[in-house]
């Protein structure tokens, strides 16, 4: 019988066996949420699952060898898309479908004793923060979300266009980063032209937001020129969101209760949303 070398790593749930997790006793989960939907013509539709995951496997790494006790949970791969149904294969949840996936994900880590959990959230859809008050009031748990891609405003200026915001020249670069093979020919790519807003009272109002119905907004689902991007230019930003990431898993993982902003109730009722 053939020898294989074993190389399951111990700080990726999906990877690690039972003895693994006992001896690291990991602290902090990490939980990446991303999408599956359209990308403009020359991006795969697990674009966003691709990317938060790729920094998510990166940081808890780094952060671990800095001597955090990180977990990475399997990446939720769909995300708030109800406005981009329409086109092929997008996939939705609605907010409360997110809300009880993390609550049933939250329950499970406190009652095996890991009370931090990071949402590491790679699609803008993705709102948690009204699901995280709520959460945290019914379980012991102190949870925080990160939106990886506006971790780095700085990198961003190394782009060509920087107005848009889907499978743009940010999204394209650091896909060309990561997988190269799965991204057509960038002549393929639409130009990325938003529709300009009638209502500028409106959209352009600071603290003001609005819904955009994305057949409406855009013909190819892309909202900012990709056409520049390049794998160099993916290559800095991933690095940069990984290097302003990692200090906070390893301080979260180090903090004492009451470190604020790790808080946890430890009187909170433990109890699922179907109980109340």
């Amino acid at each position: 019988m053939p020898t294989v070398d074993f190389n399951a790593r111990e700080f990726i749930l999906h990877e690690a066996n039972l003895k693994q997790l006992q001896i690291l006793k990991p602290n902090v989960a990490v939980l990446p949420w991303g999408a599956t939907e359209a990308h403009n013509f020359h991006l795969p539709h697990g674009t966003d699952v691709i990317q938060v995951n790729a920094v998510a496997e990166a940081v808890v790494q780094r952060a671990n060898f800095q001597g955090a006790k990180c977990v990475l949970l399997p990446c939720i791969p769909f995300g708030n898309d109800n406005l981009q149904l329409g086109q092929v294969a997008t996939i939705t949840m609605r907010g409360s479908t997110q809300q009880a996936v993390l609550f049933d994900v939250a329950d499970s880590l406190v009652r095996q004793g890991v009370d931090r959990l990071v949402i590491l959230n790679g699609h803008g859809g993705n709102e948690h923060s009204q699901m995280i008050r709520d959460i945290m009031l019914d379980l012991p748990i102190f949870i925080a979300r990160i939106n990886f891609y506006a971790t780095v405003p700085k990198a961003m200026e190394i782009l060509t266009d920087r107005s848009g915001d889907h499978a743009n020249e940010f999204e394209t670069s650091v896909m060309l980063h990561l997988c190269p093979q799965w991204i057509a020919p960038l002549v393929t790519a639409d130009d990325g032209q938003a529709t300009p807003s009638r209502i500028p009272g409106l959209t352009n109002l600071p603290g003001a937001w609005a819904p955009r119905d994305w057949a409406a907004l855009t013909k190819s689902t892309g909202v900012g020129d990709p056409r520049d991007a390049t794998a160099e230019k993916g290559q800095y930003i991933f690095e940069q969101c990984v290097a302003v990431i990692t200090p906070a898993l390893v301080q979260l993982s180090a903090a004492k209760n009451g470190d604020f902003p790790y808080v946890v109730r430890t009187h909170a009722p433990h109890r699922s949303p179907a109980t109340r």
